[in-house]
């Protein structure tokens, strides 16, 4: 069927579901989800049919087929809402049959692999769709071999200075030190021999995204990086595992708070292991990773594990997850979501973490993401627990309810009758459980305010394309949302939790043809980019005409305008070679340039849709709001709003600004959001 048919490389196709199937051999899956690797395009990509392979290959085969082929059409939007609903049905393809799943990961896996033969943009697009989707759901899924090299593949394009970066770091330090990894290797052989322990003994460097994860997370250079070294030590039984954790800690000094013993509380994935980290030869800190032979295999194919064969013969791991209890672990939560928002906050937020372990005061065992806090505690109990919490004790002591929970705490909440959620809580919770919570009453307590801004933000949006936000125009905005009526509309416009604008293009598909031509006027303002490429803004600095500017390439991704005087340049000001002399189109451009202002404001009633009304009345328009404080007399957030040039945005900063309500004013600029 793929006869004839080329890849980008020029290779024929048929090496792609060859090379997918090959992914999942090395996992020894079954012969079902291997001939589905090598059939996976055939639906999508050839004359190939259903009813052709179901004869051919019987109904298991072409029914993890179609479900490939249904999960490839999946087009992963940006849009926070539609990408939400692709998740649930992913999900309901999972829930199906999870082999489905493992072959489309295989599939992107080999895809990320053979990435530098796609167009740069696509190359970008399917990059962040990796990074942000699967590659934590292979996380998730328990298969850590095949996310840590998604992530760096994707880290390959995503910022391929970066990378390179800590590669040169890294080649720079093993000229310094030597390979430690060897040294170190035969100083644990040596511990275990003494100890009379039969053990495998597996060192690495860790992946540079994964390095790279840890020096943002912590804000350290590299320098000052501990544990970049893993180490394995597979054994023969369970008691050997802490036989060795104890010759370990007895030979190099144990790092306090880096002990997790996940065999005795295992993630819901299945991965058993003990984590420990020491500081080995010359100080340096390693991280040490002990578990039996069957506990390696779940946690090198998590999930997977459940299909595994050897020899022909099924293979039976008693540590490998019952996918179908495994996916009920992972949705048992979303089905408390009132809306699409809610469940891709709770799908993000579960994907992405790492669990804590912590104990009721009956010694209940409660699993919370890592860095969760008494709040998310509380909300995991039960939410009218969670309305009514005014405290927290940890291990018998009072705290603070912002205070980061860790493995194995006793915690006690507090209640009162009466209380309800304050706004801040919403930035101490880290579960998408408990900040949906919060959400739902903080909205329905102020449900007024908020409809009442949200009809001023409504008004603006809507006038600005020449319509008028009548109530019959929100009720059909809210059936096509999948909302209760135009009130919820409005609340959730107030609560920031929807955008104006994007209630406007619901209503008004043919608005969003009119954004793809103000792209290309977009595309025409800037002179001196090379032919073809797109005008793409750094964020970090959102320069707009009228201010001077320079484009600096970035490997696989083109391009990337800035301002002249952007303290990003200051990174690349020794590579020349990279810079680019870009000007302004001369002439009147469009409004189409999104500049992000910080402002904070006095929290008394219609000062925001002042605001917003103020903005509207100098043509710009409010693409996004997002607040970041909330005090009982001020409020400070980031309005994000699109302007022509820097004339029309000074504009529009100075009718802000004067407004005796306004505390502060200023454009938002960030090396955070840097490209």
């Amino acid at each position: 069927m793929h006869a004839g048919q080329l890849r980008h490389s020029g290779e024929p196709y048929i090496t792609h579901p060859v090379a997918v199937a090959a992914i999942l051999t090395e996992q020894r899956l079954d012969d079902a989800t291997i001939a589905t690797a090598l059939l996976h395009d055939t639906i999508e990509d050839t004359k190939g049919t259903y009813a052709e392979i179901e004869r051919r290959f019987g109904h298991d085969v072409a029914e993890l087929v179609d479900g490939v082929t249904k999960l490839t059409n999946l087009e992963l939007s940006k849009r926070e809402t539609k990408q939400a609903e692709n998740f649930r049905k992913l999900f309901m393809a999972m829930s199906k049959d999870m082999r489905v799943i493992l072959v489309k990961l295989a599939d992107r896996l080999h895809n990320m692999r053979t990435i530098k033969h796609m167009a740069p943009e696509k190359q970008g697009k399917k990059a962040r769709e990796t990074m942000d989707i699967f590659a934590p759901l292979a996380g998730r899924m328990g298969m850590q071999s095949m996310r840590e090299e998604l992530e760096d593949l994707s880290f390959a394009v995503l910022n391929p200075d970066a990378r390179i970066s800590i590669m040169r770091r890294f080649v720079t330090l093993q000229k310094e030190a030597g390979d430690v990894i060897p040294k170190i290797t035969a100083d644990i052989e040596l511990e275990l021999d003494r100890g009379g322990i039969e053990a495998e003994v597996f060192g690495r460097a860790k992946k540079p995204f994964s390095i790279w994860r840890k020096m943002q997370e912590k804000e350290l250079a590299f320098s000052r990086l501990s544990d970049i070294y893993g180490f394995r030590i597979i054994t023969r039984t369970e008691e050997d595992c802490y036989r060795v954790l104890g010759l370990i800690h007895q030979r190099w000094r144990a790092v306090p708070g880096r002990f997790k013993d996940y065999i005795s509380q295992p993630k819901s994935n299945g991965y058993r292991s003990i984590h420990t980290t020491v500081s080995g030869r010359d100080g340096k800190r390693v991280e040490v990773q002990i578990r039996t032979r069957q506990m390696h295999e779940v946690a090198e194919t998590g999930v997977a594990a459940h299909w595994s064969y050897r020899d022909g013969e099924r293979v039976e791991n008693p540590f490998a997850v019952d996918p179908a209890k495994w996916l009920e672990t992972m949705t048992e939560r979303f089905e408390l979501a009132e809306d699409h928002d809610e469940f891709l906050e709770h799908v993000k937020l579960e994907m992405y973490s790492d669990q804590v372990f912590c104990f009721t005061p009956k010694g209940d065992v409660v699993k919370l993401p890592k860095g969760a806090t008494p709040i998310d505690f509380a909300y995991s109990i039960h939410t009218r627990i969670g309305h009514s919490c005014v405290g927290a004790k940890v291990d018998g002591l009072r705290v603070p309810l912002w205070t980061r929970l860790k493995n194995g705490q006793s915690v006690e909440i507090m209640t009162a009758e009466g209380q309800t959620p304050q706004a801040t809580w919403i930035d101490i919770a880290v579960t998408g459980r408990a900040k949906a919570a919060i959400r739902r009453s903080l909205r329905e307590e102020d449900r007024g305010r908020y409809i009442k801004l949200g009809h001023e933000l409504a008004r603006v949006a809507f006038e600005q394309v020449g319509k008028k936000a009548t109530d019959r125009a929100l009720d059909t905005a809210a059936r096509m949302l999948t909302l209760a009526d135009g009130g919820e509309v409005l609340a959730r416009i107030g609560s920031a939790e929807l955008s104006a604008r994007e209630v406007v293009e619901t209503l008004y598909p043919e608005l969003r043809d009119r954004e793809a031509t103000t792209e290309i006027e977009a595309r025409r303002a800037v002179i001196g980019l090379p032919a073809g490429e797109a005008v793409r803004r750094a964020q970090c600095c959102q320069a707009v005409p009228g201010e001077r500017i320079v484009g600096i390439t970035y490997p696989g991704r083109g391009p990337v305008v800035h301002a002249i005087d952007c303290p990003a340049l200051a990174e690349v000001e020794d590579q020349t070679e990279r810079w680019i002399d870009l000007q302004w189109s001369e002439g009147r451009h469009a409004a189409v340039h999104n500049v992000t202002i910080d402002v904070t404001l006095s929290n008394a009633r219609g000062v925001l849709g002042r605001i917003c009304t103020l903005i509207g009345e100098q043509n710009a328009n409010i693409s996004d709001l997002h607040f970041i404080d909330r005090k009982p007399d001020f409020f400070r957030l980031l309005v994000d709003v699109e302007v022509r040039d820097a004339e029309h945005l000074h504009a529009v900063m100075t009718a802000v600004e004067a407004d005796s309500d306004v505390a502060t004013l200023e454009r938002f600029r960030s090396l955070d959001r840097r490209p």
